[in-house]
């Protein structure tokens, strides 16, 4: 519904991972960039960050970029015990009748890569959400299929994605065995205030935006109320501009980021926000 208010012809903060809208700032491109090496090497590669950081969307970027040279398959919810998870990678990766014991599952799916590699075609596995895994029986099978390769080359890269405590758990020593494979292995960090500032004005212009729309102010305080996550940016934002246009301004000020950090409890703990200021009367945009 503000979107006409502030002339634009879609939701720029929008929360689904749609890649016209992914922001690459040094950190981002170059998080791009190894995934699309280990890719191209056929290697096992770890990608980790915070909630909301913007993993998912990087994947699914990384997916267009590859083109259609590769058998794409996405695990989103790997809870899943060992053979369980073999079943669903056989599924992901186009094996039309997967069976039911491990090590038939394990010969369908080499078979499979096997078969790709003949119609010069590679299989990409990514495994989202990869902190949930449950035991090492099941990254035990990751490790198996990582031993799929001919003399000159692997069959199959692997991007494992997930919050940091994937990274703390892979190393304990019982995990070494897989960690010795990583090819790749990238951390995002949160966005800085330039950062911030940059990213707002992407978003925008993707979504049709011809101006800047918030103050220097409301992006301080949109930093510093999200830590500059940008799952969390996306929301303030939205509820920030909903804010503004019900205030009938022409722009956000930091009055009208404040009044959503003080009443929001996505980003509660976060910061201390300041009082909530008077705005402009509801009604028509300010002159």
């Amino acid at each position: 519904m503000y979107e006409a208010y502030w002339e634009l012809r879609d939701k720029p903060f929008r929360k689904t991972p749609d890649p016209r809208y992914l922001f690459l700032n040094e950190t981002y491109e170059e998080a791009l960039e190894r995934l699309l090496f280990a890719v191209e090497e056929m290697e096992l590669a770890l990608l980790t960050g915070e909630v909301g950081s913007g993993k998912t969307l990087l994947t699914r970027a990384l997916v267009d970029r590859v083109g259609e040279r590769y058998e794409v398959g996405m695990i989103l919810n790997p809870r899943l015990p060992p053979r369980q998870f073999l079943r669903t990678v056989a599924l992901e990766l186009g094996v039309a009748e997967p069976g039911y014991h491990s090590n038939d599952l394990l010969d369908q799916i080499h078979g499979r890569l096997l078969a790709l590699d003949e119609d010069n075609r590679a299989a990409l596995l990514v495994v989202d959400e990869a902190h949930l895994i449950p035991g090492k029986p099941t990254f035990e099978e990751i490790r198996l299929l990582t031993n799929f390769q001919l003399d000159d080359r692997n069959l199959i890269a692997i991007v494992l994605v997930g919050q940091p405590e994937l990274r703390q758990r892979l190393r304990h020593r019982t995990y070494r065995a897989l960690t010795q494979r990583f090819g790749v292995s990238f951390e995002i960090v949160p966005l800085s205030v330039d950062d911030t500032r940059a990213y707002l004005a992407h978003r925008l212009a993707v979504a049709g935006g011809e101006r800047t729309l918030f103050t220097e102010e409301a992006i301080g305080r949109l930093h510093a109320g999200t830590g500059g996550v940008p799952r969390l940016l996306n929301h303030v934002a939205t509820q920030a501009l909903v804010e503004a246009m019900a205030r009938g301004a022409d722009e956000v000020d930091g009055g009208a980021v404040a009044a959503v950090l003080e009443d929001d409890f996505a980003t509660e703990g976060r910061v201390v926000t300041p009082s909530r200021k008077e705005g402009a009367p509801l009604g028509a945009r300010k002159k």
